[in-house]
C-alpha cells in the first residue's frame, strides 16, 4: 500500500510535507518525499491519497477489556460467563481500533481472555489493536481486583503467579501495589498491599522472564515501594496519603526520573467530571501533581483505564485533552500516546514511529494535530499491522 499526500509526522513535532509512506505486508518499507517513494512503489501498488495528516497509530497504555465501562463494571463481569465476556471484549477491541488505537496494554483480565483475544487479532480473525496483556494481576488475599484470580501471599506464590503468566504469553506483569476504588471490599486506594521485598521478588521473577512490571499505585507509600522494587511503569501515581490528603514526594519523583520509570496517570476520558467526584480543591490538587511530575522530567505515557466506570474504549483522544489543560504542547502529548508509550511497553523499536522497519501502524486524520489536538478526532482511516480499517464501516 502506498499512502501519499498531506503531511507525515516523522519525528517529535516534525512533519514531512507532501510525504509518502510505502507499506509491504505488515511493515513500513519507505518514508520520504512523495515523488521519491512513488518511484519505489511501482504502478500496481494500491494507493491511498490523503489531504490531512499521517501519524503513528495511537497507544492506550492502560485498558481493561474485561470491564464494560458502565456504572458497576465488577458486577457486570462477575455476572458474565467467559464466552459472553469474550464476545464483549471483541467488540471493545474493535472500538479501540476504530478510534485510532493500534496498540493497547491490557492490565488485568479474567482467565486469560485478553491473551486469547490477542491471538485472534494477531491471526487477523477479528479486528483490534495489538494487545499487550498482563494476564492475571497479582494482588493480596481479598485485595484490589481479587476477583480476577490473582490472590497471592508470600514470595513463593508471587513468583509462581509471575511464572504462570509468563508461560501463558503475557507481555507485562501487573502488581496491585495499593488498593483501589473499584474493589469496594478491599484496601483503600492509599493502602499498601505488598512489602517492598515482595514487590522486589515479583520484579525479579518478571525480569528473569524478560517481562516489564506495571505497578498499580495510588498511595505515596506504595509508589515509593514500587520504585524501590524496580518496577518499569507506575499506573495512576496519585500520591494519596492515609489521612485522605496528598503526599507528593520530590525525592521519590527524582528516583522515578533517574531510573527511567514511566508513569501512566490513566486519565479518564471524563476527567472534567473529577472535581464533582473528589471536590474541586482535591481534584485540582491531583491535576497539579501530574503537572509537577511532568515539570520534573517524569516520562508520562497516555492511558485511559478503559473499562472502569465512565471510561469507554473510544476515549483516548478525549483523555489527551487533560494534558492540554495542564499546558503541555500538542507535540509532547502525541509523543505520550505514540513513541513514549511504545518505549514504556518495550515496543520502542517496533511501533510508535513512522520509519522503515517499523510495523505499519498509522492513523490518518483530517487537519493538523500539532496545531489543534482535536484533529485526532477526525479519523479518515486506521492502518494496523498493514491492514486498512475505515471507521465509517465500524458498525457494519
Amino acid at each position: 500500500m502506498l499512502i501519499t499526500g498531506g503531511r507525515v509526522l516523522i519525528d517529535s513535532g516534525v512533519y514531512l510535507e507532501d510525504g509518502a509512506v510505502l507499506i509491504k505486508g505488515d511493515s513500513i518499507v519507505a518514508v520520504g518525499p512523495h515523488e521519491q517513494v512513488v518511484e519505489q512503489a511501482g504502478a500496481d501498488v494500491p494507493r491511498l491519497d490523503v489531504d490531512g495528516t499521517v501519524l503513528p497509530g495511537l497507544i492506550d497504555a492502560h485498558v481493561h477489556l474485561a470491564f464494560d465501562g458502565g456504572p458497576d463494571p465488577v458486577s457486570t463481569l462477575q455476572d458474565s460467563t467467559d464466552e459472553v465476556l469474550f464476545e464483549d471484549m471483541r467488540r471493545r477491541a474493535a472500538q479501540l481500533l476504530f478510534s485510532g488505537v493500534t496498540t493497547a496494554r491490557d492490565l488485568g483480565d479474567r482467565n486469560g481472555l485478553a491473551l486469547r483475544l490477542a491471538a485472534e487479532i494477531d491471526d487477523r480473525r477479528t479486528p483490534g489493536p495489538r494487545i499487550v496483556s498482563a494476564g492475571t494481576p497479582a494482588t493480596t488475599k481479598g485485595g484490589h481486583c481479587f476477583f480476577l484470580g490473582g490472590e497471592v501471599s508470600g514470595e513463593a506464590e508471587i513468583r509462581d503467579l509471575v511464572r504462570r503468566n509468563a508461560a501463558a504469553g503475557a507481555g507485562v506483569i501487573k502488581a496491585m501495589a495499593t488498593g483501589g476504588g473499584l474493589t469496594k471490599s478491599g484496601p483503600k486506594s492509599a493502602e499498601t498491599q505488598f512489602t517492598t521485598e515482595e514487590l522486589a521478588a515479583l520484579v525479579d521473577e518478571a525480569h528473569r522472564a524478560g517481562l516489564p512490571v506495571a505497578a498499580h499505585a495510588h498511595g505515596a507509600d506504595g509508589i515509593a515501594a514500587a520504585v524501590e522494587a524496580g518496577v518499569d511503569t507506575i499506573e495512576h501515581c496519585t500520591w494519596m496519603a492515609d489521612d485522605g490528603g496528598l503526599d507528593f514526594r520530590p525525592d521519590v519523583v527524582q528516583q522515578i526520573v533517574d531510573r527511567g520509570i514511566a508513569v501512566c496517570p490513566a486519565v479518564s476520558p471524563h476527567w472534567q467530571m473529577l472535581p464533582r467526584i473528589f471536590g474541586e480543591e482535591r481534584a485540582q490538587g491531583m491535576f497539579e501533581l501530574v503537572r509537577r511530575m511532568a515539570d520534573s522530567g517524569v516520562r508520562l505515557v497516555a492511558g485511559t483505564d478503559a473499562g472502569v466506570q465512565r471510561a469507554g474504549f473510544d476515549g483516548l483522544r478525549t483523555a489527551l485533552s487533560f494534558y492540554s489543560h495542564l499546558g503541555l504542547a500538542p507535540a509532547s502529548i502525541i509523543d505520550m500516546a505514540t513513541s513514549e508509550a511504545a518505549a514504556a511497553l518495550g515496543l520502542g523499536s517496533v511501533t510508535g514511529r513512522i520509519a522503515p522497519g517499523y510495523r505499519a501502524d498509522l492513523l490518518l486524520v483530517d487537519g493538523d494535530p500539532l496545531a489543534d489536538l482535536d484533529a485526532l478526532k477526525n479519523v479518515r482511516a486506521v492502518i494496523a499491522s498493514g491492514r486498512r480499517y475505515d471507521p465509517s464501516t465500524a458498525a457494519e
